[in-house]
């Protein structure tokens, strides 16, 4: 455990959740006795918006996680850095599969850091088998009705056979 930091927000839109977030989740879990799951309102994301409600994204997160202890699952909007505070979460734990990650998450720890310099950002690297996982490919492959069990848990396989039903 990192010994003077109780307390880790892993934070994202969970659109929706991965075995690469759920991955994330354990890693940081591993490093700090609690970990707050931080799903986040995202209405803009992508210009579209989520395909999952704020609601949804969450059960499925919840139930995706709930084998976790000291893990958390919590909806929020607003700032990252002023939902940290309300929790008192001193750390952001994000997951990097690649360069491109890189470089979009050092431009919010930057960001981050500006607006509260006492919270922490700490990068994981992802696990090789879920480096070329992530939400947007899960939804467009399911979308065109391909198997994505091997890249989520069962209920977001059922969630996203019903909404492409």
């Amino acid at each position: 455990m990192i010994s003077n930091i109780e307390h880790a927000l892993v934070p994202g839109t969970f659109d929706p959740i991965t075995y690469g977030h759920i991955d994330v989740v354990r890693r940081a879990r591993r490093l700090f006795p609690y970990v707050t799951v931080a799903v986040a309102e995202s209405i803009g994301k992508n210009g579209s918006g989520p395909t999952f409600t704020l609601e949804e994204r969450v059960a499925l997160a919840r139930e995706a996680l709930a084998d976790i202890d000291g893990v958390e699952v919590r909806p929020f909007c607003g700032l990252l850095v002023d939902f940290a505070r309300e929790v008192g979460a001193r750390a952001l734990v994000k997951g990097l599969r690649a360069m491109t990650d890189f470089e979009y998450e050092l431009q919010q720890a930057d960001l981050n850091y500006r607006l509260d310099s006492e919270l922490e950002s700490i990068f994981v690297m992802s696990a090789p088998q879920y480096g070329y996982i992530s939400s947007s490919v899960v939804r467009q492959i399911s979308s065109f009705g391909g198997d994505v069990s091997s890249l989520v848990p069962p209920n977001v396989v059922e969630a996203l056979r019903i909404h492409y039903s």
